[in-house]
């Protein structure tokens, strides 16, 4: 058995390769880059035509989207810069100062155009055609040059469609998840017993700078929500997208409240310091709560990176599961921190706190709230679809009517 998995661990490694989005990506811009350059070469035998290739490599971006929005934003940028460097070889040769005025005009004029990030685009556009001698035939052919690559780009992303980033996406909210599940486990464990403030302070620190986690993830899934759209590989892309999205969402607001438990637990072990932060009972029972949270966290993270139904619903078993559970232990911390609250009242709003908190992570990772988000994103969503495009909307409408009504008459 052993040497059969040597013998196949190359062919998997293989196939995995293949399949990883990077390494589809770089053969996809290598191949575009080439293609566009042979064909600019037909077209302008006479000089090396880079412009091409390098738009094509521009413009084979990481989705379909961001392809076609940089493409005609990349050709708009170009363009621009073309027409404003012919403006000026009518009137002014190439000087120090007219160098100046065309760089600050292009780059004025590039935002006006609206290309984005592309408006030092506008501004080189102007000086590489400017800076030659034959004025109008070396803009023409740049103009060529650039339709051609962007051309090549977009019908790459047309015929080979884009990889799709979800898996990736996933991955990075599981992985933030377990970070979450890792420091409540440490804060549970840490609080049953006796921890100076410095440590309750140092897992305060811990809890902030999951704030740059966050925007690595939502960085992670903006990118799967762009290669959703106009996907021909994706089928339900919207559903997709605002199942992470929410997601995502639910996750942010439970390390922020995290992170309002863990300056509660840090003011409270100063409070009590060199004492207990709580009594034995009640911190066994906070770190039994803790560490069941914690593990209903990365079962949340699990149902909403999942696609298979079977597994879906598998998942959301287990989260319910947990929560059943985590609402028990929570049940029974409450009277104990009512208990001590009632023995010595000076720190009963921090005690207060503490179970506040943890009953508004267990309400976000409710099934049922998370259900009702669902249904309000779709509807909101179909409801700026039908006010952003009315006569579309209309008309598709009126196509599922007349399906329906064919479907009725042919049973």
């Amino acid at each position: 058995m052993q040497v059969v998995r040597e013998m196949t661990a190359p062919a998997v490694r293989y196939v995995k390769r293949r399949r990883d989005p990077v390494t589809v990506q770089t053969v996809r811009s290598a191949l575009a880059a080439t293609v566009a350059y042979v064909i600019a070469v037909q077209l302008n035998p006479e000089a090396a035509p880079l412009t091409a290739p390098l738009t094509a490599l521009l413009v084979v971006q990481v989705t379909l989207y961001s392809t076609l929005t940089t493409g005609i934003r990349r050709v708009n940028s170009v363009v621009t810069g073309v027409v404003v460097a012919i403006l000026f070889s009518l009137l002014v040769g190439l000087t120090w100062w007219s160098l100046g005025l065309l760089i600050l005009s292009s780059l004025i004029i590039g935002h006006l155009v609206r290309v984005d990030e592309f408006v030092p685009e506008v501004a080189i556009s102007a000086m590489l055609v400017l800076g030659v001698t034959t004025h109008g035939d070396t803009a023409w052919a740049r103009i060529v040059e650039t339709l051609v690559g962007a051309a090549v780009g977009m019908a790459f992303n047309l015929l080979l469609a884009p990889p799709v980033w979800v898996e990736e996406a996933g991955d990075s909210i599981e992985e933030l998840a377990r970070r979450v599940r890792q420091l409540m486990l440490r804060i549970g464990e840490e609080a049953a017993g006796r921890p100076p403030s410095s440590r309750a302070a140092a897992r305060l620190h811990e809890a902030r700078r999951l704030d740059h986690d966050i925007s690595e993830v939502d960085a992670d899934l903006r990118q799967a929500e762009d290669s959703l759209r106009l996907n021909p590989r994706v089928r339900e892309g919207l559903l997709h997208r605002i199942v992470l999205r929410t997601g995502l969402d639910t996750l942010e607001i439970c390390t922020v409240v995290l992170r309002v438990l863990a300056r509660t637990v840090t003011d409270l072990a100063k409070e009590r310091e060199p004492g207990r932060l709580f009594a034995p009972e009640t911190g066994a029972a906070f770190e039994q709560l803790l560490s069941e949270i914690a593990d209903a966290v990365v079962s949340f993270a699990v149902l909403v990176t999942t696609s298979v139904s079977a597994n879906a619903e598998s998942a959301e078993e287990r989260l319910a599961s947990e929560l059943r559970q985590a609402a028990v232990t929570r049940d029974r911390l409450a009277e104990l921190l009512f208990e001590e609250a009632r023995r010595d009242a000076r720190e009963w709003q921090l005690l207060g706190a503490v179970l506040t908190e943890v009953n508004r992570i267990l309400d976000e990772m409710d099934t049922e709230h998370r259900t009702r988000r669902l249904f309000e994103e779709l509807d909101r969503h179909s409801r700026e679809q039908r006010e952003r495009l009315p006569r579309l909307t209309r008309l598709w409408e009126r196509l599922r009517r007349l399906r329906r009504g064919a479907g009725r008459r042919s049973s």
